[in-house]
């Protein structure tokens, strides 16, 4: 096949998006797949496979966009034509301008087209201040429907959560398709020990990008709540706009907290050594962070948040704590600290839970579903 995937976002890969639109791309090209790659990173313009786009600029908002890392895009539709015409089918990573142009060619031309479902509403609206406004976010997940999923032939939601929410908010069904975005096969339990620094700390990380939805503060706050503060080292793994305001919140802990982007082989490492796994996001549609933890060995306490679908993964209310409660999510901290053989018992139930979740088997699934939009 000749796949274009056609990406608004692409950047660095630190933040889950990105890193899904990489995964695909290399899974499909190593499969003996002709990929082509339309996104607007100027550090791509000459490589093969590459095509780019114009930057699209967002005034004062720009320098906020490029803290996380990317750039949106622009399309130019006299660049942007011939691929889409040179295709036998085309992938859309997310409904932006880019993205929406891109089906929009492949409707005038009769390309199939699928568009992949990565952005719950609350990411958009959070941004500007409207996260918890019913309104906003309808508004949002109907503007995308119209302007994109539609369209299409296929939507692939990496989850049924996420299917549900879109269809129940547009009231429509859609030719979805529910694939995990699946874990690495890197990513499983290792001996190692921890840095001379923190060998008699109570490790915990939690990965995810520093945004409001993440909820980072409540970890923060947690910590600072905490019976065995003193003990407790945080790590946050990731990258974002709201590092230094997170930053300055860590401030009152006894142990700075470590904030640092780590490539797949030290995140591997990070992920081994530490003692639990904490994912207090209150938005979102997967969680591959939390599935490569749990693919390492770690026992995860996650928001019982019901717009994350992070939830599915707690074996019982000790891997659950109250949305936005930082005291409760303290107490189950204290919990596990004080109780090692628990935490360990909890180790091993675990075990396997993500092996349905294998990233070659996701990718075959996705290849499947471009075979059958062509039809």
């Amino acid at each position: 096949m000749k796949i274009t995937v056609v990406c608004d976002v692409l950047g660095v890969e630190n933040n889950g998006t990105t890193i899904s639109a990489m995964n695909l791309i290399r899974a499909m090209a190593k499969r003996g797949h002709e990929v082509t790659v339309v996104c607007s990173d100027e550090d791509k313009r000459g490589k093969d496979g590459y095509v780019v786009m114009p930057t699209l600029s967002l005034g004062p908002l720009n320098n906020y966009v490029s803290k996380n890392g990317v750039s949106l895009s622009r399309a130019n539709k006299r660049v942007l034509k011939p691929v889409i015409q040179n295709s036998d089918v085309v992938h859309v990573m997310m409904p932006f301008m880019l993205g929406t142009a891109a089906v929009k060619l492949c409707k005038k031309y009769d390309i199939p087209v699928t568009a992949g479902f990565h952005m719950q509403a609350e990411n958009f609206t959070s941004h500007v201040f409207m996260k918890d406004n019913p309104l906003a976010n309808q508004i949002t997940y109907h503007t995308i429907y119209r302007n994109v999923y539609r369209h299409v032939d296929a939507v692939h939601y990496p989850t049924e959560f996420i299917r549900n929410v879109f269809e129940q908010a547009v009231h429509h069904r859609t030719n979805g398709y529910v694939i995990s975005n699946g874990v690495g096969e890197r990513f499983k339990p290792i001996k190692i020990e921890k840095p001379a620094e923190f060998a008699n700390r109570f490790v915990i990380i939690f990965s995810g990008r520093y945004s409001k939805e993440k909820c980072h503060s409540v970890l923060i706050d947690a910590a600072a709540l905490s019976k065995h503060s003193r003990d407790i080292q945080l790590i946050f793994a990731g990258e974002g706009p709201l590092k230094q305001k997170l930053r300055e919140r860590a401030k009152k802990l006894y142990n700075k907290p470590l904030f640092n982007f780590f490539p797949h082989d030290q995140m591997l490492n990070v992920l081994n050594y530490a003692d639990l796994y904490v994912h207090p996001a209150e938005i979102e549609i997967e969680a591959i962070a939390c599935m490569e933890a749990l693919a390492c060995g770690q026992v995860p306490i996650i928001a019982d948040s019901p717009r994350s679908a992070t939830v599915k993964f707690a074996l019982d209310e000790r891997n659950l704590f109250k949305n936005r409660d930082a005291q409760d999510l303290a107490d189950k901290i204290d919990f596990f600290i004080k109780h090692p053989d628990v935490l360990e018992e909890y180790r091993e139930r675990y075990k396997g839970i993500v092996a349905d979740f294998s990233q070659e088997a996701c990718m075959d699934k996705m290849e499947k579903m471009f075979y059958e939009a062509m039809k």
